[in-house]
């Protein structure tokens, strides 16, 4: 039922309805100092959405700004629908990720669904085919009711909306931690190709022109849905319900290909996804953009129920609609289009150069404000900032290394947490093939994807390891990022730029906003370092429940170009004979390690130590490596250590085997998480040119055919002896046993 009596702008003032959407009294102030007068209810109703942080990053821009978010090859950066790259020839890479966390804990299959529903729009609105599908998810254990509810309904939406709409869904990450019990984060990424001259904007220019809502009627779905994503869930949270949306994927393919057709349509102006906020995200900020303003007749808007107010239409968040602005004139054009594709376009309003939002409904205008006080003057917070004590506790730890009595016996169990185990029981939901073009799936450190036509590809992944991150939020900004850019050298790809979904906390609270700042140091020094700068993201806070927050959670989606398919490398050992390398020194590291949360339930104790310039050299001299030929494999090391990235390089083949020497004190060599490490295979013809071309190379033993994981220490006694079909076997089991 829509509200048949709406407040008074003196009910909202005296009642203080405005707290009940989000707004702060000082907040309220602001607003009707910009208006002149009290706001009516659907005014209040339109700033509450812009002014949530999921609209207007208030409280993060500050820490935004620190990003490095250009380059000789950035054609797009922050601020449009999503980033987009040069990759040669006319062409261009377009990707994003973002998040759908609050929705996904209230109703995990549509949560999910409509994420990825909602990050391919803003990708085909820049004009790009969506070509591949990524996700970063994050739960608790999987040892309670609920958390395997929400596993399984998560997964199911992400399979089920991209399965039904033929976009592959190549890769991604999942971490189990019980920080994550009642606030999942779910997180999509899609990426997309263009031509140069195809990229459009989401700005409405041109007094006079007319907007044209396109796509799925509207619904009461979702109302107030970005205010939801900008709060701490509790256990009322369930009473939002209605606020989680509900997504239609074959709707959405229609949409997509209609507005892929409409770009080369010279009537075009400016496109734009009705996401978060809806409608008056999306007319706001093309208005704003533009520095021009919109006047919508609400009466025109497609409705698909009775009775609808402005406040409900305006704050809808209904799924697969898009707004368009279009020149005058122009407008059955578009209207014989879309209904090509059974979708309706209707004419609901034309561009003005008053620089107003302004909406008439029944007659009446029921709104009237600065486009820009809505989207680019939202108010900016600069918050408090303090160090936890556990930081100070944790960097004066020195953590001793761990006690293992049977080598064989811990890394079995290593393979067998849900954070290393084989993700395969997800990714066999996916349609991972669908249009051919999938080059590596799932399972590897980066997907890949082929470009049509050409001799290139592209390598993508997602990557965070929150726990460092936790520890140490600059030294795990600064590995987030050079471990996304691991993956994608280790496939034979050169890191382009990144995109990334920042989940934190409340920041509101001093120490949350802390982790929020160090974050983006340590990020933004990896991206510069690495040359890959920020093309744009999310980003999402007020994950807590009951008052505890997740981990820092900075989720970095990476794209790279792979110049030439002959380049094109996966972490598996190919032959017999092969010499295996590890690239880089180990140290004794085990703070926020797999083998540490295995053996303690917990993390705790400085993060692995970082040297950015160390990490660009050795990634560049690999690089070199795979593109002179002289690779047969690369894998980096990561959690678990080497023991599990070998574990994991013979899974591919299980008639292989290792013979593998280690230095030192063998739980470090085997288990520790030093970073900047590669664990590399070479023809043994190659071995002298491998040598040449990485100097931190370390030869530590050669692959068999006897499939057995055999590894001796400096004294040539044997300190494991596994058949790797029983390593797999554990590895591939976990997840669904747990799920039992």
């Amino acid at each position: 039922m829509s509200l048949l009596l709406e407040p008074s702008p003196e009910q909202i003032q005296s009642d203080k309805i405005y707290a009940e959407m989000g707004l702060s009294p000082e907040e309220f102030e602001m607003v009707t100092k910009i208006l002149g007068r009290l706001p009516n209810y659907t005014e209040i109703g339109l700033f509450s959405v812009m002014w949530s942080e999921h609209c207007s990053y208030k409280n993060s821009k500050p820490v935004l700004k620190k990003f490095p978010i250009t380059g000789e090859k950035v054609l797009q950066g922050p601020g449009e629908g999503a980033g987009i790259v040069d990759i040669g020839n006319n062409q261009a890479v377009v990707f994003k990720i973002e998040s759908h966390n609050h929705p996904s804990a209230i109703e995990p299959y549509q949560g999910a669904a409509t994420g990825v529903g909602g990050i391919i729009r803003d990708v085909f609105s820049m004009g790009a085919r969506p070509i591949a599908l990524l996700n970063s998810l994050r739960f608790g254990e999987l040892n309670t009711p609920r958390t395997k509810y929400l596993f399984k309904e998560v997964v199911a939406g992400i399979a089920g909306y991209g399965n039904c709409i033929g976009i592959p869904t190549v890769g991604g990450e999942i971490q189990f931690e019980d920080c994550y019990e009642g606030n999942p984060l779910v997180n999509a990424m899609c990426v997309g190709l263009i031509n140069h001259e195809d990229i459009k904007k989401g700005q409405a220019h041109g007094v006079g022109n007319t907007v044209m809502y396109v796509g799925a009627k509207t619904g009461r779905d979702g109302i107030h849905g970005a205010t939801f994503a900008s709060e701490e869930l509790t256990e009322t949270s369930g009473d939002n319900r209605p606020a989680v949306q509900v997504g239609d994927p074959f709707m959405e393919k229609l949409l997509l290909e209609a507005c892929l057709e409409l770009i080369n349509c010279d009537a075009l102006v400016g496109i734009q996804d009705m996401g978060a906020a809806g409608l008056t995200s999306s007319s706001a900020e093309m208005a704003s953009k533009a520095g021009s303003g919109i006047e919508m007749n609400l009466d025109l808007v497609p409705q698909r129920e009775t009775g609808m107010t402005a406040y409900e239409m305006m704050l809808s968040e209904s799924q697969e609609r898009m707004l368009i602005v279009v020149k005058k004139g122009r407008e059955q054009e578009i209207v014989d289009l879309f209904s090509k594709y059974d979708l309706e376009a209707v004419a609901i309003g034309h561009v003005t150069d008053d620089k107003q939002l302004r909406l008439i409904h029944k007659g009446e205008v029921v709104a009237d404000v600065p486009a820009d006080a809505l989207a680019e003057d939202a108010p900016v917070y600069h918050k408090p900032s303090s160090e936890p004590a556990y930081f100070g506790e944790f960097q004066g730890m020195k953590l001793e290394t761990p006690v293992i009595e049977n080598y064989g016996e811990t890394l079995t169990k290593l393979l067998s947490q849900a954070t290393i185990a084989s993700k395969e029981w997800v990714y066999d939901q996916y349609d991972y093939m669908v249009r051919t073009n999938t080059v590596v799936a799932p399972g590897s450190d980066a997907a890949i994807v082929r470009i049509r036509e050409t001799n290139k590809a592209l390598a993508m992944t997602t990557d965070c390891n929150s726990r460092y991150i936790y520890l140490d939020p600059v030294a795990g900004g600064k590995i987030a990022v050079a471990e996304a850019a691991r993956n994608i050298v280790c496939s034979g790809a050169e890191p382009l730029a990144i995109t990334d979904c920042l989940n934190f906390g409340n920041p509101e609270k001093p120490e949350i906003f802390w982790q929020i700042e160090k974050a983006a140091d340590g990020m933004s020094a990896a991206c510069r370092e690495l040359s890959t700068p920020v093309i744009g993201g999310n980003v999402s806070l007020y994950n807590e429940t009951n008052g505890e927050a997740i981990y820092p959670t900075p989720v970095i989606g990476m794209v790279g170009l792979v110049s030439d398919l002959a380049h094109i490398t996966t972490q598996n050992f190919k032959h017999e004979g092969d010499a295996i390398y590890v690239i880089g020194e180990t140290k004794e590291e085990f703070g926020g390690s797999e083998l540490q949360k295995m053996l303690n339930g917990k993390v705790f104790g400085p993060a692995p130590s970082i040297d950015l310039q160390v990490e660009e050299k050795r990634q560049q001299q690999l690089l070199a490596a795979i593109r002179a030929g002289v690779v047969a494999s690369a894998h980096d090391v990561a959690e678990g250590g080497l023991a599990v990235a070998l574990s994991e390089s013979l899974f591919g083949k299980e008639e292989l085997g290792v013979n593998v020497t280690v230095k030192g004190d063998v739980v470090s060599a085997l288990f520790s998480e030093t970073q900047s490490r590669f664990l590399v295979s070479v023809p043994k013809v190659q071995q002298a040119q491998f040598e040449s071309l990485v100097e931190d190379a370390i030869h530590i033993g050669e692959v068999t055919n006897t499939g057995s994981l055999v590894i001796a220490n400096e004294n040539n006694e044997t300190v494991l002896n596994e058949q790797v079909k029983d390593l797999h076997s554990a590895w591939k089991g976990a997840i669904p046993c747990l799920l039992k």
